[in-house]
């Protein structure tokens, strides 16, 4: 349930220009179409001030230089970036479960680990030895941390997270459930008749306010650590390979695939469903489309993308039959801008 708080306290935590009663009471944040009494919704596109017209809420977070509609009765919270002061209110509305401190009877705790008093440690945890636990970090059932990790204070594992031996996780993190950190990297030498393992002895290091969505696996080094840098967000069920380094302020959306020794600049967007080759660099501030196959480095900030449009099935094969003929097209192509003379078009393709 949100906490009530009063509009014009709102304003003035948001740093927004009030346009209507301060005294009036907002619990809850909801869209345009759905919001209703004490709920604050947002308009940051000015193509959907007719929903706002017929909107309901007591209050609405517009810019400046939107024109609020007349039969809106709301009020007006102007903001510069509407959307962003949404978020901002909605975590003022919604805060985070307060820390109880103290261990549930069921915790397996070693004797070497160190566990914070403040920290809230629950049911069928297990800290290893060595483990160090920070101030009002918050411990779920059924999770494990491995001798000698760190956990920052003020971070938040949800139940069922698991940190392999040695790994460290800064402050005011949010680990989700079913998130591994620090499994063994994916290395393996051939033989000639067999795969041998390879020791993976790096660690993986999560800087501050790093989110990590729910069944996410970051693997650690085999023989540096991987690095997932300040303020990176991950969603569900990405897989990040061993030695990779993320730079500060990323995102990354669900189901990517970031294969070994892969680093990823600062600030940059990636995806859903995009898979990253190995050993590539991703420089800073670059944004992969949502499919995209990233297969060589990508030096110069900008948007990348690869997805084929989908189109009626009977369609899609007719032009992948084509695509199959593309490299004798380009033989033909080159033998013509090099003034080869008449072309002698090649036997046609067999049906398809």
């Amino acid at each position: 349930m949100a906490t009530p708080i009063e509009l014009g306290d709102l304003a003035e935590q948001l740093g927004a220009r009030l346009e209507g009663d301060p005294a009036t009471p907002i619990h809850g944040v909801a869209t345009l179409e759905g919001a209703g009494l004490g709920q604050l919704s947002f308009l940051s596109n000015p193509r959907y001030r007719k929903q706002l017209a017929a909107c309901s809420a007591s209050a609405v977070l517009m810019r400046e230089d939107v024109e609020c509609p007349d039969s809106f009765a709301g009020a007006r919270l102007r903001v510069a970036d509407p959307y962003l002061a949404f978020a901002r209110a909605s975590r003022l509305l919604n805060p985070l479960p307060p820390v109880r401190p103290g261990v549930h009877p069921s915790a397996s705790i070693d004797p070497a680990a160190s566990v914070h008093a403040s920290a809230e440690v629950g049911a069928h945890a297990v800290i290893g030895p060595g483990a160090c636990i920070g101030a009002d970090v918050v411990i779920g059932s059924g999770c494990h941390v491995g001798g000698g990790v760190s956990v920052g204070d003020g971070t938040r594992l949800h139940p069922r997270v698991v940190i392999y031996d040695g790994c460290v996780i800064g402050r005011h993190c949010i680990l989700h459930s079913g998130a591994v950190v620090g499994a063994d990297g994916f290395g393996l030498a051939w033989n000639g008749g067999a795969w041998e393992h390879i020791p993976q002895v790096g660690r993986v290091v999560l800087g501050d306010h790093v989110d990590v969505g729910a069944n996410t696996t970051i693997d650690r080094g085999a023989l540096e650590d991987t690095v997932i840098g300040e303020g990176v967000k991950l969603d569900n069920q990405i897989q990040i390979g061993h030695n990779c380094v993320i730079g500060e302020h990323t995102a990354v959306a669900g189901c990517v695939g970031i294969a070994g020794s892969t680093r990823i600049g600062p600030r940059c967007r990636i995806g859903g469903a995009s898979m990253i080759s190995g050993h590539l660099e991703i420089v800073g501030g670059s944004e992969i489309a949502g499919g995209t196959a990233i297969t060589r480095s990508v030096t110069e900030p900008g948007v990348y993308a690869s997805v084929f449009p989908f189109m009626p099935f009977a369609q899609w094969r007719r032009n992948a039959a084509q695509l199959r003929h593309l490299d004798d097209i380009a033989k033909r192509l080159r033998q013509l801008e090099h003034g080869a003379g008449v072309i002698t078009p090649s036997d046609p393709p067999e049906s398809e």
